[in-house]
């Protein structure tokens, strides 16, 4: 059995992003891993007006879960959650969805369906560069508080610049209508309110509620390893 997890939005080095959590899977021995996503300009092409969007990481995404026979969870994260539901979809060793404080989306939505009418304060968008990203001076306070001191330095490291056009390109199909879906809200998570994760929610088979930030895989890895460990 192994985990495939997807991270979220305007990050690089999904590896970094899931490492406390894959550790404590680990000890319980199950491996995992955190494909790239291009869109994030983690490929040979930048981010940009004529940069990877969606379905370059669903097929990123794919290639890894493709690859073998081995029983799989996909763990998706924010807008890996949308990543993550396009590119399971299919995929016969997939036995089970995890979305944290994610998006849960039905074909033919995208990150814009569920965007608010006025752009949060956290994010910069920037329209003439095609590119968007979380604001570095709101980042700590907005998606790691929680977090122990080490985390929130080192993550704001990773933070980057990613294809705007991901905002407005929407899934084509989606595996949670033939899988088992667990969805994990987190009640701190500042940047995705719990109300709007909550409605997500509903979509899916199963609901964990934790008392976290928006990456709990950082600020409670044995609390997600177990809640994963659990499902297998």
């Amino acid at each position: 059995m192994r985990v495939v997890f997807v991270h979220g939005a305007c990050v690089r080095d999904g590896s970094w992003w899931w490492h406390r959590a894959a550790a404590a899977l680990q000890e319980r021995g199950i491996g995992s891993v955190a494909p790239a996503l291009p869109s994030c300009g983690e490929g040979e092409r930048p981010a940009g007006p004529e940069g990877p969007g969606l379905a370059e990481d669903v097929a990123a995404v794919r290639a890894v879960l493709t690859e073998g026979e081995e029983p799989t969870v996909v763990v998706g994260h924010s807008y890996g959650g949308i990543v993550a539901a396009e590119a399971a979809v299919g995929v016969a060793n997939v036995r089970h969805l995890v979305f944290v404080s994610s998006y849960l989306p039905e074909p033919g939505e995208s990150l814009s369906t569920f965007g608010p009418a006025v752009p949060p304060p956290f994010l910069d968008f920037d329209a003439e560069g095609g590119t968007f990203g979380a604001r570095p001076d709101l980042f700590a306070e907005t998606f790691v508080q929680d977090c122990p001191p080490d985390v929130v330095r080192d993550s704001a490291a990773l933070l980057v610049r990613q294809t705007l056009a991901v905002t407005q390109q929407p899934v084509r199909a989606v595996a949670w209508h033939d899988l088992p879906t667990t969805y994990v809200v987190c009640t701190e998570d500042r940047g995705t309110p719990a109300a709007a994760q909550r409605t997500f929610a509903r979509r899916a088979d199963k609901v964990v509620e934790v008392r976290a930030g928006h990456h709990p895989f950082l600020s409670q890895p044995q609390t997600v390893a177990g809640i994963i460990a659990d499902l297998l």
